[in-house]
């Protein structure tokens, strides 16, 4: 199965000066190829110290100058923050700068503060989002842009370069509420699982993706991609607090970041599940759904590590992982220990998994 290299360049309290931060990520995606690894992934995020990832694309073709085989992901591109056109145009010379190794995240965005700095209201996000993806995903095969919408207006123009190749099988979307995982099934994409959901929630909503995408398109929905913040120790204390720490770290700055307690998403159009939440966090407190979120990661020894992600194949029927190791306020040589471990002891397990074929449906059970 392929499993790649997720980097967040996250730099909380500014322990760190942002160069030293870059400096040692980016030797970890180059160094991501030698170790085995099928790809590198990268989220898009503005303006804080949570995610320092404003050009994901630009830094992709700098990877890709660094390597011959590995794919190169966007962990998402949020469409609503940027123009269309130039969207396209970036994945399409990202493709020719790798010979077609680029593959396509794609998102509505849910950080209240990057909205506001790209001056996009967030109750326009739905709407943005499925314009500019039918339009982006039409001009990616055809190397034509057009739209007539509410929120788009594009007049034809001709993309050159054209296209590399289709984008068809390389296109992947977050996605959390119901509504979206229907829409990302009628867009003929793929889903990319960002667990924020108990896994019983997560396995409906893959079922219901999977009905609707095969009724719709005529054939089997594309293995989803999954991400996963991963602590791997030969200690399995040492293990259990990277994850009390680092993992948790992570996941508080999460909440902090999206605003996972405030209310006000009820009154967000698109946004009511996060509202939902936002009531559910009242209720049972903040600190409490910062372990949920942690606890949906993976953490333990190295056969442990194995043995827990082999099982979310098995259940979910996952066709990829996106794994990352430097998170939170871990130091930077635990992070490397942490992503060499991996790559040396978990990853060549992982590798042995035969995605070609459906596994067996089996009952929902915990894999945290």
């Amino acid at each position: 199965m392929d499993v790649g290299l997720g980097l967040t360049f996250q730099n909380l309290r500014n322990q760190l000066t942002d160069k030293e931060v870059y400096k040692h990520q980016l030797q970890m995606a180059v160094d991501t190829e030698a170790l085995g690894f099928d790809s590198v992934w990268t989220p898009e995020h503005h303006f804080t110290n949570y995610n320092m990832t404003p050009n994901v694309p630009q830094f992709l073709a700098f990877v890709a100058g660094q390597t011959k085989r590995i794919k190169l992901g966007t962990t998402v591109t949020v469409l609503p923050w940027q123009d269309p056109v130039r969207t396209a145009e970036s994945f399409i010379l990202l493709d020719y700068f790798s010979e077609g190794r680029a593959v396509l995240g794609i998102g509505r965005g849910l950080g209240a503060s990057e909205f506001e700095g790209f001056r996009v209201p967030m109750g326009e996000s739905r709407g943005r989002f499925t314009e500019y993806a039918e339009a982006v995903l039409t001009a990616l095969e055809t190397g034509v842009m057009e739209y007539d919408g509410k929120y788009l207006k594009q007049p034809r123009v001709e993309l050159r370069p054209a296209p590399y190749e289709s984008f068809r099988g390389r296109v992947f979307a977050s996605a959390i509420s119901p509504e979206s995982v229907n829409l990302m099934a009628k867009l003929d994409v793929g889903l990319m699982v960002i667990a924020q959901k108990p896994w019983e929630k997560v396995a409906e909503d893959l079922a219901s993706y999977r009905k609707i995408f095969l009724s719709r398109n005529g054939v089997a929905a594309p293995k989803p991609v999954f991400a996963v913040f991963v602590a791997v120790h030969e200690d399995r204390a040492v293990a259990q607090e990277m994850r009390d720490k680092h993992i948790k770290a992570y996941t508080r700055s999460t909440s902090d970041f999206y605003q996972f307690a405030n209310a006000e998403f009820a009154e967000i159009d698109g946004y009511e599940y996060y509202g939902g939440l936002a009531k559910n966090i009242a209720k049972h407190g903040v600190g409490k759904f910062n372990d949920f979120l942690a606890d949906l990661q993976v953490w333990g020894t190295p056969d442990e590590v194995a043995e827990k992600l082999a099982a979310m194949v098995e259940e979910f029927d996952i066709g990829g992982f996106v794994t990352y190791f430097q998170y939170g306020e871990m130091p930077a040589e635990m992070g490397r220990a942490n992503y060499e471990l991996f790559a040396k002891k978990v990853l060549p397990k992982l590798k042995d998994i035969d995605t070609s074929v459906k596994q067996p449906a089996q009952e929902l059970r915990s894999v945290a």
